[in-house]
């Protein structure tokens, strides 16, 4: 029968690269080696390539297209396949592809890696190792997090796999590690309601227990220890500490208030417009947030979060500039943010009397149509826009404390369906020495959640003692003072 083979390469060094495959023949189904590993998630069914990859082909044109991480230019092309040669042999009316993946930007040499620090793979998957050497290397991450996460019996596939760094996937390029979801959800007739939340924890060298506690163990188990506390104690192993799911649960502002947090996942596992309101709301209270995402079940987006990892990709470098919020997120465009010479992460003097210039540039493979500046939490200068590539500026008030951010969106979606987007974490102002104007607001819409949790936990918490449950309070409480402070 005739084939179809393919070696892959990076078009800049040459070397062999692995990356996901689309072929599609004549009739319109997707055509796979027997063994293949399928991408897993919504949109295009791609199969997984080590760099090479050969597959039987019907006679007739057939489409292929290879994609590698969101910093390639994806490549395609349509062959026609015909017939004749021997079995065994690469004949006459094969066809066999040089593939040269070309880099659309320069990330890698301005200091930008990407890394996705949400992923798990469900107990439906069969073959976890060979998919997470899989998830690194197609998706071009420089950081891969899978995370232990319990609820009720079912058994985890990525469950198997020890906190820390699991050097059998781990190299020169691709740091892999395995970390924790703590979590808590707290409606016994909706089972995935979340409680106090779900929090990320990265760079550990212990599980910190519980993993999860109340309804996720059993209708017996207490919503005891309050999340805050897990994030102690990963602080104190020298973690990183990540809420997840934009601050979903009635603990997130309490553990952002208290400074129990270094940065907040946002659109795990997909963009959704709405989710920039609590993240916003915490920005306008004065807590210092940056942006994180993963994409939650397996590598089901393309969402990733870039850091400042050196020159060549440095670990330890790029998880403080996380921390610091030296960061963008995005599924696909690289997002640069300068404020009067201050980057993502840095803290700049407001001007009381005039304004601060902003500057946004961005590259994308996919066209970017929309290109906005967000002040405390409104856009207060847009562009709409229809290119891969360029550059916005505006003068932005700075009257009042507060945070600028920049953001990119696009009605074109990637291979994954989903539409295009990025967002920098904020660059904040401070030294004006009154508040952002939708501060008030925000503080109070906090406190009257944060009101709506001790409800809760007053009255339908399970504890084993009422020291328990007066801790539970007495941390809600301390968080709520932090916000009705504000008010006054």
């Amino acid at each position: 029968m005739p084939k179809i083979t393919g070696e892959i390469r990076d078009a800049h060094t040459g070397e062999l690269v692995q990356a996901r495959v689309q072929v599609i023949g004549p009739g319109g189904e997707p055509v796979a080696p027997p063994d293949a590993m399928w991408k897993r998630g919504p949109g295009e069914p791609f199969f997984y390539s080590d760099g090479q990859f050969s597959v039987d082909a019907a006679r007739g044109y057939s489409q292929v297209l290879v994609e590698r991480g969101t910093e390639f230019t994806p490549w395609r092309t349509v062959v026609e396949v015909g017939s004749g040669g021997t079995a065994g042999t690469l004949q006459e009316g094969d066809i066999a592809l040089d593939i040269q993946l070309q880099r659309w930007g320069d990330l890698p040499e301005r200091g930008w890696h990407p890394g996705n620090t949400h992923i798990h793979y469900d107990e439906k998957e069969t073959d976890p190792d060979r998919r997470l050497a899989y998830d690194s290397r197609v998706e071009n991450l420089r950081m891969t997090a899978v995370s232990v996460l319990k609820r009720w019996d079912l058994d985890y596939a990525t469950n198997k796999y020890p906190p820390g760094v699991l050097t059998q996937f781990t190299d020169t390029h691709h740091h892999v590690q395995s970390g924790e979801e703590s979590r808590h959800n707290h409606d016994p007739d909706r089972p995935f309601v979340i409680g106090y939340g779900h929090v990320m924890l990265l760079n550990l060298r212990n599980i910190v227990e519980p993993v999860s506690r109340g309804l996720l163990i059993d209708p017996f188990t207490p919503d005891y220890p309050p999340l805050s506390y897990v994030c102690d104690d990963a602080n104190a192993q020298g973690g990183l500490v990540i809420w997840c799911h934009n601050g979903q649960g009635m603990e997130a502002p309490v553990a952002a208030a208290l400074g129990k947090v270094h940065a907040i996942n946002l659109f795990d596992p997909h963009w959704v417009d709405v989710e920039y309101d609590l993240w916003y709301q915490m920005l306008n209270c004065g807590i210092k947030l940056p942006a994180s995402t993963g994409s939650d079940w397996f590598v089901s987006s393309a969402n990733r979060v870039y850091a400042q990892g050196g020159s060549g990709f440095d670990h330890e470098k790029w998880t403080e500039s996380i921390k610091k919020g030296n960061s963008f997120i995005t599924n696909g465009p690289a997002l640069y943010l300068n404020v009067n010479g201050a980057v993502p992460g840095d803290r700049i003097e407001a001007n009381s009397s005039g304004s601060v210039h902003a500057r946004v540039e961005w590259q994308s493979h996919y066209d970017v149509q929309r290109v906005e500046i967000v002040a405390n939490g409104s856009v207060v200068a847009r562009q709409d826009v229809n290119s891969t590539s360029g550059v916005f500026e505006a003068d932005v008030p700075a009257d009042s404390d507060g945070w600028i951010a920049a953001r990119v969106g696009s009605g074109v979606r990637d291979s994954f369906h989903q539409p295009i987007w990025a967002h920098s974490s904020p660059i904040y102002l401070q030294g004006a020495g009154k508040p952002p104007s939708s501060q008030a607001q925000a503080a109070k819409f906090f406190v009257d959640r944060i009101d709506e949790a001790t409800e809760w936990i007053s009255k339908k918490g399970k504890f084993y003692t009422d020291t328990q449950r007066n801790e539970v309070l007495e941390l809600h409480k301390a968080g709520q003072d932090f916000y009705r402070n504000l008010l006054k």
